[in-house]
């Protein structure tokens, strides 16, 4: 007597395989969407404290050997240091801006009732370049540049009225600094964790080279911010300096613009040459000479200093990370200063890894 058969349920159609791939494709990416909607407000601020906690890890390492291996404590320290560092010099910034608005606005119409003199005689006979600074100046001269200052007067009040609006509106920034403080402050103190996380997660992706590529760009943010912080620091200080001894009017607000530009790698040659220049213009010969004499070893600091900590953080073509630093900055602002290396060295490390896996032989070229 044969067995009776029991009916088997038929397999899934291509149609439904294909339908309930889309969905799950559909539902994941909109949980991506959705949790980056949220988290929006929060990501500049990760950025900016996950740069500086990569870049000051070591630092926080020391800090906690030398408080008796407390982690709280050493969280502490650098989270006060931060405050120090970036938020209250910040707000000392917006005040003085705000405070002297007045003496802006007629500092700036000095500024365009300047008229320029005839080209005195001794410039000419300057060895070499005496003759073309003479015609340089004669052009100047030509160019009628004061005859601008009576149109452009009635907008200095205009310009100056933005300019505190601005410092007014720079409260959302201000709790942005906030913001990544205390975030920096939770990384520090779970440091370790989210680390073996992130080596995990390149790990899953790549194997060993995705491992190897999260170490990479570690050791790159951590070479630019020792390349670009530090000798931004070191140029400021210098320049500071000489604008304290040489008495030039609103030297802290000066000191804070001249630390913005080295930062953003335009350097403090806009600022101090200027500087050096109208102090000599108007008989103030001492000041101007001390002024000289801070102002070019703070020109000629990141010609030096910059690539010897960037190499000693990673170790890359200084060609690539500055390529890295000057593209990122004009791509996506300050922070790409350190996320524009970084992006570059992953890059180049995997290419060179994946050349590498040639085992054919190459013929020399002809």
């Amino acid at each position: 007597m044969d067995k009776p058969t029991v009916p088997t349920r038929p397999g899934p159609r291509l149609h439904d395989d294909l339908t309930r791939t889309v969905l799950a494709v559909l539902f994941i990416g909109g949980i991506v969407a959705a949790s980056l909607w949220l988290l929006w407000p929060f990501i500049p601020a990760t950025v900016w404290a996950m740069t500086l906690v990569i870049a000051t890890w070591p630092l926080m390492r020391w800090v906690q050997a030398a408080l008796w291996g407390s982690r709280a404590l050493a969280v502490t320290v650098m989270t006060i240091a931060f405050l120090l560092v970036f938020v209250v010099p910040f707000w000392l910034a917006v005040g003085t801006i705000a405070r002297n608005a007045a003496a802006i606005t007629e500092a700036a119409k000095i500024a365009l009732a300047f008229k320029v003199p005839p080209t005195p005689d001794w410039i000419a006979s300057l060895p070499m370049i005496g003759h073309g600074l003479a015609d340089a100046w004669d052009g100047v001269t030509a160019a009628g540049l004061q005859d601008l200052a009576p149109m452009a007067t009635p907008y200095v009040g205009r310009i100056t009225e933005w300019l505190v609006g601005a410092a007014g509106s720079l409260g959302s920034l201000f709790l942005q600094f906030l913001l990544t403080v205390a975030i920096a402050a939770v990384m520090y103190a779970r440091g370790e964790a989210a680390a073996a996380v992130t080596l995990r997660f390149g790990h899953r992706l790549a194997g060993d080279r995705g491992a190897g590529a999260v170490m990479l760009v570690g050791k790159a943010i951590r070479g630019v911010a020792l390349g670009v912080v530090v000798t931004a620091l070191a140029q400021t200080l210098v320049g500071g300096v000489g604008l304290g001894l040489a008495g030039v009017p609103f030297a802290g607000v000066l000191t804070a613009l001249l630390l913005l530009l080295c930062i953003a790698q335009v350097g403090p040659a806009p600022l101090l040459l200027p500087a050096v220049g109208w102090m000599y213009y108007a008989g103030q010969t001492v000041p101007a000479t001390i002024l000289l004499v801070f102002s070019i070893p703070a020109l000629t600091l990141d010609n030096v200093l910059r690539p010897l900590l960037i190499r000693r953080g990673a170790d890359l073509p200084l060609l690539l990370i500055l390529v890295g630093v000057i593209g990122g900055l004009i791509s996506l602002g300050l922070v790409g200063i350190f996320l524009g290396p970084a992006v570059l060295a992953v890059a180049y490390t995997l290419l060179q890894a994946w050349i590498a896996e040639d085992s054919e032989p190459v013929p020399p070229p002809q």
